[in-house]
């Protein structure tokens, strides 16, 4: 009886203010306690709340000693709830549930968005653009993931996709077109002075040809009846293909949208674009049946906005060069 007067007395006198009235326990010390109680481990609990243990281990004793009571039993291999522990953790965990559930509310998804898309879309147009969309938009977090593979909206919990290809791309998605594919031979001005001018696909034959993986100069000479004269300078990505056009190793074929930097700043020139229908374009691709997220739509209206200026930049430079 005497042990349980003495602790009733502990805990009334120390959650109590100078008034007498009750004082609730310090927020962050029942977190560490929540993180605590449901890890059973005060270095994984540390490593969730981005804390040292020694941080974490030091609270959760304050709390103890501030409540009168003992929470854990500390064992070699972690830790184990005492009865007391175990009771008082339940009500603890549903406030902060409520807590965090307002603080979402206030703050939806649109706070992070996930955004896949290709290496070289993400080397040649997207990097480039992202500290000014930082700038203008410092509430929305983009995580990229530059990747060749199918986006996996359900797994990999992505909320955009820009892919290159042609329109429809199954049931359930919602389809931007950012821009049309709009294949230019490109090359460096030093090897445009080689070259001369080309007055049709055949001329191309004789030349140093570069391709990517989508062996672009494969399918156009084969629709034309012919074939490359010269081994055809292989890379697994649009990026490295243009970089190597850049330094003068040859022709290659890029999509209009990846080289305007490059044009404006005088590494690559236009020689020849082809005009076959239906070459496909570059799209932002999203799933349907997804709940509103403002952010999103702040995202894909960016991307569709900056592909606009960037087309209409590029008529200027070839105006200018005309």
């Amino acid at each position: 009886m005497t042990n349980h007067v003495s602790s009733c007395m502990t805990v009334e006198y120390l959650l109590a203010d100078g008034d007498g009235l009750l004082r609730s326990p310090n927020l962050n010390a029942l977190r560490m306690f929540d993180a605590s109680a449901r890890h059973l481990n005060f270095r994984i609990a540390a490593e969730e709340l981005n804390l040292t243990q020694g941080a974490v281990a030091q609270q959760v004793r304050r709390l103890e000693a501030e409540l009168g009571f003992q929470l854990f039993h500390r064992k070699s291999r972690g830790l184990a709830l005492t009865e007391t522990g175990r009771s008082y953790h339940k009500p603890i965990r549903r406030g902060l549930a409520i807590i965090e559930d307002a603080t979402h509310k206030l703050r939806p998804e649109s706070a992070g968005i996930t955004l896949s898309v290709t290496p070289s879309f993400a080397a040649k147009w997207l990097v480039p653009r992202l500290a000014e969309f930082a700038l203008a938009h410092p509430d929305i977090d983009v995580n990229t993931i530059a990747s060749d593979g199918l986006a996996d909206f359900q797994s990999d919990g992505i909320d955009i996709a820009v892919r290159q290809g042609r329109a429809p791309f199954g049931d359930g998605l919602r389809v931007d077109l950012l821009s049309p594919l709009e294949l230019c031979a490109v090359c460096s001005p030093s090897y445009a002075r080689q070259v001369g001018k080309i007055g049709q696909i055949e001329d191309f034959t004789k030349l140093q040809l570069i391709q990517d993986g989508h062996n672009h100069w494969d399918r156009l000479l084969e629709d034309a009846g012919t074939t490359a004269q010269h081994r055809i300078l292989q890379f697994n990505q649009t990026a490295l293909a243009m970089d190597a056009a850049a330094n003068g190793q040859g022709i290659t074929l890029a999509p209009r949208l990846l080289f305007g930097a490059e044009l404006a700043q005088g590494k690559l020139v236009e020689l020849w674009h082809d005009t076959r229908a239906n070459q496909g374009g570059y799209y932002a691709v999203q799933p349907i049946n997804r709940k509103p997220n403002p952010g999103r739509d702040v995202v894909v209206n960016w991307l569709l906005a900056e592909a606009r200026n960037a087309g209409a930049e590029e008529s200027k430079i070839n105006r200018s060069n005309a």
